[in-house]
């Protein structure tokens, strides 16, 4: 036993930003029984990982079942937060654990891993998703434009800001790399009259899209393929490109290639976005006190953070120029915290989904557990600037471009952003 923990735990409960209470593996309370924050801890092993602030090692064993945890996630995220020894962004990892995460990736992304992975988290349940995404079902940062914005609101603002900056107009081929449920396929085919092709590895995905486009008559102008972007055909290039919520898929020894991947699919002059979550810090690529190790086994395997300094250098490596960069950090935050709370007002419609499509109810309340803290972590994450979201738009520069409006731009882009801000687009109409 290792009872000689119980003092400092005792003092490690003062001053948390939410009162907490611990119930030891025999019984006993510490803190005030009525806190707002409870753990009830099965083992005595696992204070030890409370005391060193191991939050990824404590979510697994929540995952497990070898710690309760009660409490709103708001107040819960915030202990978690004070719990930890250091900030989970700076880099301790020695040159060895280093390279051994890059061998680690390199045979994680081959073409039969990628598709495992995606399936692995985005084939959960499509019901399950519905249960806190937008009707949409927007799986990526929102644009909360104006304050007052509902989640709803807040993505289709973002469809239609990543659609305003790529300037897309009628008629031309417009391909959505990662396009997910099909939100923004589906919102630039309908607002903005392109021809739209998006790709997704996850058969549920696929599905989904394929219904959609039936069912707005949109056969002809808009398709969804189950396809890798590797195998993307590059004789006909497309004229804008979107790649959200995709490239931390990616990893890193592939970044160069798939940017050099996307300019051999750009027509010359095009302009692609690329919108993805981004490291905090320069130097790391998953989160510190084994956060990224959770969300690595339960939530994305395969994954991989890059900081935006190196995004931008694998993007020019790959024969792209950057053009406009946005950050849109504490977006992403409000977007999860909107996840999570729709989330958390539906547990027992999410468990009975679960346990209907995931192998049974015990399979099914560990998916469950483990989306709590990944999306209120997430938010977390987001708000303390442990993560970030950007939005890099570039062009393939081509010199002496027919319709070029400014000398020396070698593309599309018109180098002012007052075109970004201008009057939302209505149904079939587009920008001005």
């Amino acid at each position: 036993m290792i009872r000689h923990l119980v003092p400092h735990l005792e003092s490690r409960l003062v001053g948390l930003p939410a009162p907490v209470s611990v119930q030891l593996p025999e019984g006993q309370v510490l803190g005030a029984v009525d806190a707002p924050v409870k753990m009830s801890f099965s083992h005595w092993s696992s204070l030890t990982r409370l005391r060193g602030g191991q939050i990824g090692a404590l979510a697994e064993e929540y995952v497990e079942g070898k710690l309760k945890i009660e409490g709103r996630m708001r107040d819960v995220m915030e202990v978690a937060a004070s719990l930890l020894p250091s900030s989970p962004v700076h880099s301790d990892t020695g040159w060895w654990t280093g390279l051994q995460r890059q061998i680690r990736a390199l045979r994680a992304h081959t073409l039969e891993k990628d598709a495992e992975q995606i399936q692995f988290h985005y084939d959960v349940s499509d019901d399950f998703y519905a249960l806190w995404l937008d009707p949409r079902r927007v799986y990526s940062c929102a644009y909360y434009r104006d304050n007052s914005m509902n989640l709803a609101q807040a993505q289709e603002a973002k469809l239609d800001h990543i659609c305003r900056k790529l300037m897309l107009q009628p008629g031309e081929r417009f391909l959505d790399i990662g396009a997910g449920w099909g939100g923004l396929l589906l919102w630039a085919a309908e607002h903005y009259g392109v021809d739209a092709t998006g790709i997704t590895l996850s058969k549920n995905q696929h599905a989904h899209v394929q219904r959609q486009i039936a069912d707005k008559g949109l056969q002809g102008r808009v398709r969804m393929e189950l396809c890798d972007y590797r195998h993307l055909d590059e004789s006909r290039p497309f004229d804008k490109i979107s790649s959200v919520g995709m490239f931390e898929h990616v990893g890193r020894p592939n970044m160069t290639a798939y940017f050099s991947k996307i300019r051999r699919l750009l027509a010359p002059g095009g302009l692609v976005l690329n919108h993805g979550i981004t490291a905090g810090g320069p130097d790391n690529d998953q989160l510190g006190a084994g956060m990224g190790d959770f969300i690595e086994k339960y939530i994305f395997p395969g994954g991989q953070l890059l900081h935006v300094s190196d995004v931008l250098n694998h993007l020019a490596r790959g024969g792209l120029e950057m053009v406009d960069t946005e950050n849109l950090r504490p977006h992403y935050a409000r977007t999860l915290w909107d996840w999570s709370d729709a989330l958390e007002a539906r547990l027992e419609a999410a468990q009975q989904v679960l346990a209907a499509g995931r192998g049974g109810s015990a399979l099914g309340e560990k998916t469950l557990r483990a989306y709590r803290l990944y999306l209120a972590g997430s938010a977390m994450s987001f708000e303390q600037g442990w993560l970030s979201l950007h939005q890099m738009l570039a062009t393939r520069p081509q010199a002496d471009l027919p319709d070029e409006k400014i000398r020396g731009a070698r593309g599309l882009y018109p180098f002012r952003r007052d075109y970004m801000y201008a009057r939302p687009a209505t149904a079939g109409s587009a920008p001005g």
